[in-house]
C-alpha cells in the first residue's frame, strides 16, 4: 500500500501539517504563562483556538467541495502560520482583545487536510483492500500526532522560548500541507455529486449520532483540562518539560488501548462498524 504513487507522500504531509493540532494548544499556554500571564487565560486562548478550528471544518470541507483543496489548504496554511508567529510578536502591544482575536483567527484559518486526504483515498488507492489499509494505518498514526506534538513543542519552549515553540509549529504546518498540496492527487481532485442535503441534514440529527457528539464533547472537555494540568504540573515542579511529557505519556497509553481494542473481535461487529475508527 505504502509503494502506491502518491500514498506515502500524502500520508508524510498531513501527518506533519497537522502536528499544529497538537503543539499549538500547548505553544499558546505556555508563551502566556511564560509572560506572565495566568494558566486561565492561557487555557482560554488555546480552548478558543480549538473551538474555533473545529467549528470551521465544515465550511472548509464545503469550500473544498467547490474550489478544490489546493484553493483551501495553501492559503489556509498560510494564513494559520503567519497568525501563529504573529500571535506572540503582537500579543504584548496590541492588548487581550488581539491576542483572543489572533488565537481565534489562527484556529479559523486552520488546514481541513485531514478531510482532504480521506476524501483522497478513493482516487489514489481504488482497491478496497488497500484502502481498508491506508484507512487502519491513517487512524492509528494520528496517535503519534499527540505523542510527539507535546514533546517537541515543550522542548523548544523549555530549549529556547515559547516564541520559537510557536515559529516552529507554524513552519511544520505550512511545510506538511505544501507537500499535501503540490501532489497531482490534491491538485486535480474534484468532489463526486453531492448527495440531497435534506438526507444529510436527516442524517446529522438521528438520535444515535447526537449521543455521540455529546458524549465526545465530554471526551474534549477532559482533554482540553488535561493540557492545561499538565503546564501547571511543570510550573508546580519547576521543569517545563512536563507540560509537554504528561499529554504524551496519556497519547501513549491513548494509542496501546487503541491497537488493542482494534485487534478485539467485538461480537456485534459488522462491516460498518468494524471499519476504522477516525
Amino acid at each position: 500500500m505504502l509503494g502506491t504513487p502518491y500514498v506515502a507522500r500524502l500520508l508524510g504531509g498531513t501527518l506533519t501539517g497537522r502536528l499544529p493540532n497538537a503543539m499549538a494548544p500547548i505553544g499558546i499556554l505556555l508563551w502566556i504563562t511564560g509572560s506572565g500571564g495566568t494558566i486561565a487565560f492561557g487555557g482560554l486562548l488555546a480552548a478558543l483556538y480549538g473551538l474555533a478550528s473545529a467549528l470551521s471544518q465544515p465550511v472548509k470541507g464545503r469550500l473544498m467541495d467547490r474550489r478544490g483543496q489546493r484553493a483551501v489548504h495553501l492559503p489556509a496554511a498560510i494564513l494559520n502560520s503567519a497568525l501563529l508567529i504573529a500571535l506572540p510578536a503582537a500579543g504584548p502591544y496590541g492588548g487581550t482583545a488581539v491576542t483572543v482575536t489572533l488565537a481565534i483567527a489562527a484556529g479559523l484559518a486552520e488546514p481541513p487536510l485531514e478531510a482532504g486526504l480521506r476524501a483522497l483515498w478513493p482516487c489514489v488507492l481504488p482497491q478496497h483492500r488497500l484502502r481498508h489499509a491506508a484507512l487502519a494505518l491513517d487512524t492509528g498514526t494520528q496517535g503519534l500526532l499527540h505523542i510527539v506534538g507535546p514533546v517537541l513543542v515543550a522542548a523548544l519552549a523549555s530549549a529556547y522560548s515559547p516564541a520559537l515553540a510557536l515559529a516552529t509549529t507554524a513552519a511544520l504546518g505550512l511545510a506538511g500541507t505544501l507537500v499535501v498540496a503540490t501532489t497531482p492527487p490534491s491538485r486535480h481532485w474534484r468532489p463526486s455529486p453531492a448527495q440531497r442535503a435534506d438526507g444529510a441534514t436527516r442524517r446529522l440529527s438521528s438520535r444515535p449520532l447526537v449521543a455521540l457528539f455529546v458524549a465526545l464533547l465530554g471526551v474534549g472537555f477532559a482533554l482540553g483540562a488535561l493540557t492545561v494540568w499538565a503546564v501547571s504540573m511543570a510550573r508546580m515542579h519547576h521543569t517545563e518539560i512536563l507540560s509537554g511529557l504528561l499529554p504524551a505519556a496519556f497519547s501513549v497509553g491513548s494509542f496501546l488501548g487503541g491497537v488493542a481494542y482494534g485487534r478485539r473481535t467485538w461480537p456485534a461487529a459488522n462491516s460498518a462498524s468494524a471499519a476504522p475508527r477516525s
